[in-house]
Parts: C-alpha cells; structure tokens; sequence
C-alpha cells in the first residue's frame, strides 16, 4: 500500500492542470490611487511577443480620454498571456481585450517593463456600445479568481461594478482629489 501511495500523490496532483491566481481585492479608490495612468480607450489591435521567458499580448489602445495621468494618442498595454509560434501561455485573470471595444484602463507602470492593467480583470471596466450617444454604462464582471481582502489576507467574493462614464469619472476625481492628486485634463 506504502508503495501506490506516492503515485496516487502524483497523479493527484499532476494529472489535471492546476489553474487559478490569487488577487488582492482592490477597491475603485486603491486602483484610482495605485494606477499610474488611467484613460479611456479603444482597442485598435494586437500582437503577441515574448518579454523574458514571458508571452505577452499587446494591445494598441487609442486614447480618447485622460482620467489620471499623462498618457494621450496611442498607448500599448500589455497582459500575460498569448501565442507565439505555437507556443501558448495562459494566465488565470488575464484580461482579453477585443479590436473595435472600448474600455476605461487603469494602467500602472513601473518604468522597467510594460504597461500593464492594475489587478488584471479588476482594472477594467467595458463602455457599451453606442458609447457616443449619451452617457453610456461603464461594467465591469465580477472576477472569477480567487480574492483576498487587503487587511485579513482571507478569502472574499469579488462583485460586480456598473455605473454611467460620469459616474464612474466622479469616483475617480473625488479618489484623487482625496488622496491630494489632480485630475488629468
């Protein structure tokens, strides 16, 4: 019996994938504060590149809007995961983002690698469609992931978020203005 046991362990454990992240929760006011840059934008394409021993995608974002920061014209956000020569990485929370969709990004860069999305799934929020008449609804899904809250370090579910465009520029002006930051302009 001792003898089955340490291939039952194996396959047990390395039969199936093992797929999951673990992400702190994050709050829309710790990501208006922990973002280097934050805009709205579309989609316009993508490519797939290896960064170390790291797939990529970038996606190039066309600015329309400035919420926190400097970023304006074009922009390329980076997310974990792609396909490079047959190669596939996938990374659980990554964000997949489609041409011709706009959405608000809250980005944070670190000066030494890519842009990236804040808390990956957790830092974006999708404008519906027909976004130029009106004042279009800014969503964003509950994240599958497994949370953390921030104080305890125990596990939380995520909840969705949906508020108009102007609602969700007031959070993040008074979550700036809060924190003594300024509004992009």
């Amino acid at each position: 019996m001792k003898r089955y046991l340490p291939v039952a362990l194996w396959v047990t454990f390395c039969a199936g994938p093992l797929c999951c992240a673990t992400l702190q929760q994050l709050s829309l006011d710790d990501m208006t504060a922990k973002s280097t840059a934050i805009v709205r934008g579309r989609v316009s394409g993508s490519y797939c590149a290896f960064s170390g021993s790291v797939i990529y995608t970038h996606y190039s974002v066309q600015v329309s809007e400035q919420l926190k920061g400097s970023v304006s014209g074009t922009t390329d956000v980076a997310v974990p995961g792609g396909v490079v020569n047959r190669l596939r990485q996938t990374f659980d929370g990554a964000p997949v983002f489609h041409p011709g969709e706009e959405y608000v990004f809250f980005l944070w860069n670190g000066g030494s690698g890519p842009t990236q999305v804040i808390g990956l799934t957790q830092g974006i929020f999708a404008i519906a469609p027909g976004a130029a008449q009106g004042d279009p609804m800014a969503t964003r899904p509950a994240s599958a992931e497994v949370m953390l809250a921030p104080a305890t370090g125990r596990p939380v579910h995520d909840a969705p978020l949906s508020m108009t465009l102007s609602q969700l520029r007031s959070r993040i002006s008074a979550a700036l203005a809060a924190q003594g930051g300024s509004v992009a302009k």
